[in-house]
């Protein structure tokens, strides 16, 4: 299937990235010469070219202005940094009329590829899913929402590892942070989302719960290469982004 009119996709882009150790946004750090958000947008346009939206909030403006350079997308703002869920939820009603899928990408993993995103999308229409998520295999699964599977391999939920069991940190399989979701039931799910966590945030992950809770069909793609979805959250992981991105072992 390779109509994607009817796709609209979210760039999150308000976090602060602490961990960084610098006081520049986090997806404003460069790898290549070009900003993470940068290398993520190029990803976006091609899946969904006039139904992008950039979720700013720390340093909103300086953000803004790095993207209006290079691409013309709109913008959402995130007043508060209440967690992922809330983003998603501020980005929503900027999406035009004819959106009927809503593909979810992080604003620190700029190694992601289009093609990989177009396979979620097809697999998740063609599937008739109401949500896809893709995941990966990671030998250390260390920081990532590990996913929950039932004994047929049917996705059941995602557990963020801060909430996580002993057992449950043993799973290998993560969550990218990358998704795909029918926008009517992502707004009734995301209005039903409870801070209810370590984080006191709205997870994003948890509307997975909630889908499959209700009956409905959710499913998730293994991605072929982690790389892909390495979210950068350190200078450590900056610099392995940039090897990766000139084809550099790490």
């Amino acid at each position: 299937m390779d109509n994607y009119e009817e796709i609209g996709v979210v760039v999150l882009a308000a976090g602060k990235g602490t961990r960084m150790q610098s006081d520049k946004a986090k997806v404003l750090h460069c790898v290549n010469g070009r900003s993470m958000l940068s290398h993520v947008l190029d990803c976006a346009v091609k899946v969904s070219c006039d139904n992008v939206v950039v979720v700013v909030g720390h340093q909103a403006e300086r953000v803004k202005d790095e993207v209006k350079k290079s691409f013309h997308v709109a913008f959402a703002l995130q007043e508060q940094l209440l967690g992922t869920g809330d983003a998603v939820r501020v980005a929503l009603p900027l999406f035009k009329n004819k959106v009927r899928h809503v593909v979810v990408l992080c604003g620190d993993t700029p190694l992601v590829k289009a093609r990989t995103v177009k396979a979620l999308v097809d697999l998740h229409r063609d599937s008739k899913n109401k949500l896809t998520v893709l995941a990966v295999d990671l030998d250390d699964p260390t920081g990532y929402g590990r996913m929950i599977l039932d004994d047929g391999n049917r996705l059941l939920s995602i557990r963020e590892e801060v909430d996580a069991s002993t057992d449950e940190k043993e799973i290998t399989l993560v969550n990218s942070g990358i998704y795909c979701v029918e926008k009517q039931f992502l707004t009734n799910a995301l209005n039903r989302l409870k801070p209810d966590n370590a984080q006191n945030e709205y997870y994003l992950t948890d509307v997975v719960g909630i889908a499959t809770s209700g009956g409905y069909k959710t499913g998730y793609v293994r991605g072929e290469n982690a790389h892909e979805v390495l979210g950068v959250n350190t200078p450590a992981q900056l610099k392995a982004a940039e090897s990766l991105s000139r084809g550099e072992d790490v």
